[in-house]
């Protein structure tokens, strides 16, 4: 189970300005039951990092930590129906484009220190990261005999230090085959480790 003070550590950086002008344009939170957008988005991420395995686990995990959930800026937890329902009916855009948004906000205030380079192309780094996953929960993933397990190619901002693109393949994808399915700027520079080492690949 994730820890409620690190988790609402990380609901702190999310900008409900931003997220609140979105539920206002898409109408999101009409008829909501109790169960507000703002809400399923702090439950969704929850589910993400306390590996929750069912809306139970969802429910109950909020639920234990009652007196926090002020932290993370909602009243109280929801039920396993309401979560059900609104994952089902609530507009999905609305994450898509807060995700975008976000993305947007946090490129922009980038603290990081960056080398400097002569090079005016826009820079780009390439790299993958094997995923383990459970056999007997994700049949599909079979990695090795008794290991499952995805890749995941991701394309790093080198400005932002943010994913330009993360494109998820089967574990047993090499490196340079999965990179073909990365979309890649026009005279942009990329950075990558001899894994991708693929003459065909640079002519792409």
């Amino acid at each position: 189970m994730t820890k409620i003070t690190l988790f609402s550590q990380i609901i702190s950086k999310l900008d409900r300005n931003i997220f609140n002008k979105l539920v206002q344009e898409k109408q999101t939170d009409k008829h909501q039951k109790g169960y507000n957008s703002w809400t399923h988005l702090v439950s969704m991420l929850f589910c993400q990092f306390a590996k929750s395995q069912s809306i139970r686990d969802i429910s109950n995990g909020l639920r234990s930590a009652t007196g926090n959930l002020n932290h993370l800026g909602i009243i109280k937890a929801p039920s396993k129906s309401s979560v059900s329902y609104q994952n089902k009916h609530r507009d999905w855009t609305l994450f898509q484009e807060y995700y975008y948004g976000l993305l947007s906000h946090l490129s922009a205030q980038s603290g990081f220190k960056q080398t400097k380079f002569r090079i005016k192309s826009k820079i780009f780094l390439l790299n993958s990261s094997t995923i383990s996953l459970c056999l007997c929960l994700f049949d599909w993933a079979r990695y090795k005999t008794a290991k499952g397990a995805v890749k995941m190619h991701t394309l790093l901002d080198y400005d932002g230090n943010l994913p330009a693109y993360v494109n998820i393949t089967n574990g047993k994808t090499a490196d340079n085959k999965g990179a073909y399915d990365v979309p890649l700027l026009k005279g942009s520079v990329i950075v990558a480790d001899r894994f991708y080492n693929d003459f065909p690949l640079l002519n792409v």
